[in-house]
């Protein structure tokens, strides 16, 4: 797998950049006025500042469909969809995070041509939006049924927002993740969006599932992405990007080169 993300990303331990969507249709937070051309014309200067600063992919997500449910609605699905056709890089891979529908996920990124979606596919949670039980078995059924099979799937075995109510080790959800629920990539988060991870869950997952990459998936920084580069496989960034650091706002450009910029020192010290 991991000359596979080589090859669809053009370099090791690459970086997925979030461009956040604003709400949805039938969401709280959408803003009826504007429509879903508001949509796309809010997130387009996000994506090409990402672009341009050389991240490796772009990951479209409904950051702002607050509060999350694990359903999504026709009139979401439908209106992100028209948001990744619209502004979906050409020159760089870009995937697709539902909070909280992996159903969903999977059918944008079959319909769009996405490479891969992020979500929580394993385990049982006490969460803020009540109890989570996500099946992993129903979404790769469906991704076989749709003819997806090429679109990878990221599992977030430490879910944001929510704590696992088993005792199982993180490092022990990781191994059933890739042994039983077959991920294509293991992510290890912190307790909410933009938080850092323990970095010693790393060590512990990489032992526990062998030769599965394993990502960042919060709380990445341009202070810390060398120490998490030496211990992970590639990161996903969102907040330490955008204006402040603050997760809703747009798109911050020179905190993206300075990012990345750290990224690449970062992997000139691992040699990748």
């Amino acid at each position: 797998m991991r000359a596979r993300l080589k090859e669809l990303f053009g370099v090791e331990k690459p970086v997925i950049a979030m461009a956040h969507v604003p709400a949805l249709p039938g969401t709280p937070r959408y803003d009826p006025a504007a429509g879903v051309r508001g949509l796309v014309e809010r997130l387009r200067a996000d994506v090409s500042h990402l672009v341009s600063a050389g991240v490796n992919a772009v990951m479209f997500c409904n950051e702002d469909d607050r509060p999350y449910v694990f359903e999504a609605g026709l009139e979401q699905v439908s209106a992100l969809t028209r948001v990744v056709t619209e502004l979906a890089p050409r020159t760089i891979p870009f995937g697709i995070d539902f909070l909280w529908d992996p159903m969903a996920a999977m059918a944008v990124a079959h319909a769009t041509g996405a490479a891969f979606i992020r979500e929580v596919l394993t385990g049982v949670y006490e969460s803020d939006m009540g109890l989570w039980m996500p099946s992993a078995g129903r979404v790769m059924r469906f991704r076989q049924q749709i003819g997806a099979q090429n679109v990878l799937v990221f599992y977030n075995v430490v879910p944001e927002f929510a704590s696992s109510l088993g005792t199982r080790t993180v490092a022990q959800r990781a191994r059933s993740a890739v042994v039983s629920c077959l991920a294509d990539v293991v992510l290890i988060s912190g307790p909410m969006a933009g938080s850092e991870p323990d970095a010693a869950q790393f060590d512990e997952v990489r032992a526990a599932i062998g030769e599965v990459p394993v990502f960042v998936n919060t709380g990445a920084k341009p202070e810390n992405i060398e120490a998490f580069l030496r211990v992970a496989d590639g990161v996903i960034v969102g907040s330490s990007l955008k204006v402040d650091g603050h997760t809703w706002n747009p798109v911050d450009p020179e905190r993206v080169w300075r990012f990345m910029d750290a990224v690449g020192r970062a992997r000139g010290q691992a040699g990748a």
